[in-house]
């Protein structure tokens, strides 16, 4: 089945997921890890992509961004592929793919899963074992949102600012949501539709969404064929 084109609109949330080839680590020292962020910090910028929150784990990472262009998240990710394997590989000695393909995304419906997708990016490292809480972790964004050290890289969502009317209200509250965890399903819902590439929303959302591109958003749903049309197996 052929790839489905890239769904990449401006002015709409998108998580996204960029894993090493074969689950290998594309991180082996710090130097690695500033490096990777200074990139990102420079391909935001030029690309006019407001990036909200980000993890760097040892083999993956994850960014939730909204674009100001149709064009900003594909083009920035370019860069910062491209760029991160030149200098990892001079780096390592090494030649060859670092990434597993091209990098997995997703648009969200911005005020039913922002937050969550920002706790499901803080707690990432919890998961997996690396720390017993975000806040342990120093190659997140979680430290910046809980006031813990400032983050250049930031630029905070709307939402985050809706939290409380100071900073330490808005601390607090966003410590608390990512303290109450992510469920299974939201977990599940927010990896699926990643991996997958369909907008993750509720059926207003996706509806309007798909007026505004070609691509299909949505999984179709299963079902017996329509009367008349062959199967496969027909």
């Amino acid at each position: 089945m052929a790839r489905l084109p890239r769904l990449s609109l401006a002015g709409y949330a998108h998580h996204v997921i960029q894993r090493g080839n074969n689950r290998q680590a594309i991180f082996l020292t710090d130097d690695d890890r500033r490096f990777m962020l200074a990139l990102l910090h420079e391909a935001a910028q030029t690309h006019q992509v407001a990036l909200h929150a980000y993890v760097l784990m040892s083999n993956h990472i994850h960014l939730l961004l909204t674009p100001q262009t149709d064009e900003g998240v594909p083009k920035m990710m370019q860069s910062l592929g491209r760029r991160y394997v030149r200098y990892f590989n001079d780096r390592t000695r090494r030649s060859g793919t670092l990434w597993e393909g091209r990098y997995k995304s997703t648009l969200i419906q911005t005020d039913a899963y922002l937050l969550t997708c920002m706790a499901y990016i803080d707690l990432n490292p919890v998961r997996a074992g690396m720390v017993a809480q975000p806040a342990d972790y120093a190659w997140s964004s979680h430290g910046a949102y809980i006031g813990l050290r400032h983050d250049r890289l930031i630029t905070p969502h709307p939402l985050y600012w809706s939290l409380g009317n100071t900073p330490f209200s808005r601390e607090a509250a966003y410590a608390a949501l990512v303290g109450a965890g992510v469920s299974a399903g939201q977990h599940e819902q927010l990896t699926d539709a990643t991996l997958g590439a369909w907008a993750l929303g509720d059926a207003a959302f996706t509806a309007a969404l798909q007026k505004q591109t070609p691509r299909r958003i949505s999984k179709a749903k299963a079902g017996r064929p329509a009367a008349g049309k062959l199967t496969a197996q027909d």
